[in-house]
């Protein structure tokens, strides 16, 4: 399990408990965290559980696959160095701690 905190794009921030093998997106979802939509489900084919991840973590959690990388060039204001979808990051214990932020809007 990890401790998550995501932080919304008004500065407001909820930490929550994932469990692992879960995504992150998943995590956000089940505990009704707003600014994540995922609208498709976790499939990697829409860019709607975009965040920035923080830059403490961006060397510590897996690298992004092609798929990932085609999918941020929808997202609303990517960074090329902290834009992640939610989808694609696996929960373990070593992502106890993450801080990621919601961007303004999805697309």
């Amino acid at each position: 399990m990890a401790r998550i905190t995501y932080i919304e794009h008004n500065g407001t921030e909820h930490t929550v408990d994932v469990a692992n093998g879960l995504s992150v997106m998943e995590g956000a979802r089940d505990n009704n965290i707003p600014g994540i939509e995922a609208d498709c489900g976790g499939a990697c084919a829409c860019s709607t559980c975009h965040v920035y991840v923080h830059p403490d973590w961006v060397g510590k959690i897996p690298g992004k696959e092609d798929m990932e990388e085609d999918m941020l060039d929808f997202a609303y204001e990517p960074d090329p160095a902290r834009s992640r979808l939610t989808c694609q990051i696996k929960v373990t214990d070593a992502l106890d701690g993450l801080i990621v932020q919601m961007p303004e809007k999805q697309i």
